[in-house]
């Protein structure tokens, strides 16, 4: 079950809602994925409720992930890193998620550095898919060699084909996290470059990386991530960010679907 697939997120609640107890296992892929740290939000909010359900000290909470650390930028991290202590919840870092077995509901992993292979029995499973760019830009001449669209991770212009520009989920901005946050400042950059271009002069604006994912800890709890392709701290309020806050909750909750809904989609934002 995957939160990632539509059709599936009933299913998600549901299992979440109603288990008993055992091991609840968590995925992230070896792959760029839209949204960095939703792998992370759906366990911790699953934390959560099965505390609320009382069958917490029933249930063994994994993490398997590809990376070395919970996340990349190092002050959300050691946030991140007291969570997963509070939380109880058992890591296991620079493994990749290989195959699952659901007829006896076993998952394998495989080690990235040493190629070992471990398999663990689950109650529950929550994968995060591997993802890619569509179709028709993976088989054209518009994508290099992992099949995302080739662009200038500055300027947002096609790297080969001058007057092609690209941004979001299927652009090769990498290392950034592919999210709504990030879209929002790629926009003004191309608009701004595209301009340039017709009117022949230099491309003088650049994207910085920006990006922004806003970690869900749990119920009424988020830490507020935003950071630059350098993963430095790029933030937008006078606090620190990097603490679990209600504040940041109903900004979560509340204010950003209203501004991706009828900001960002109507170009005002």
């Amino acid at each position: 079950m995957s939160i990632y697939a539509y059709d599936c997120l009933d299913k998600v609640w549901n299992t979440i809602n109603n288990f008993k107890g055992g091991n609840a296992v968590f995925t992230q892929p070896n792959a760029p994925f839209k949204c960095g740290g939703a792998p992370q939000k759906i366990m911790y909010l699953a934390e959560d409720r099965f505390i609320k359900n009382g069958i917490r000290n029933k249930a063994n909470v994994y993490f398997f992930s590809p990376r070395k650390k919970i996340f990349p930028v190092k002050k959300y991290a050691r946030e991140l890193n007291k969570v997963i202590k509070r939380k109880n919840i058992i890591t296991k870092f620079r493994y990749d998620l290989l195959e699952i077995l659901p007829e006896t509901k076993k998952a394998v992993f495989e080690q990235v550095e040493t190629g070992k292979r471990e398999t663990i029995c689950y109650a529950m499973l929550h994968v995060t898919p591997p993802m890619g760019a569509p179709e028709f830009i993976r088989n054209s001449k518009l994508s290099d060699e992992s099949g995302w669209l080739d662009v200038n991770p500055y300027t947002l212009q096609h790297n080969l084909y001058q007057n092609v520009f690209g941004l979001g989920d299927a652009a090769k901005l990498t290392p950034m996290s592919k999210t709504g946050a990030a879209i929002r400042k790629q926009v003004p950059v191309v608009v701004k470059n595209l301009i340039s271009l017709i009117n022949e002069r230099p491309l003088e604006a650049r994207y910085n990386g920006y990006t922004s994912c806003p970690v869900i800890t749990g119920y009424g709890k988020v830490i507020l991530t935003e950071f630059d392709y350098h993963f430095k701290p790029a933030e937008t309020f006078p606090i620190n960010q990097a603490k679990e806050r209600y504040s940041m909750y109903l900004l979560e909750k509340n204010i950003l679907p209203w501004l991706y809904w009828h900001g960002m989609l109507k170009g005002r934002f």
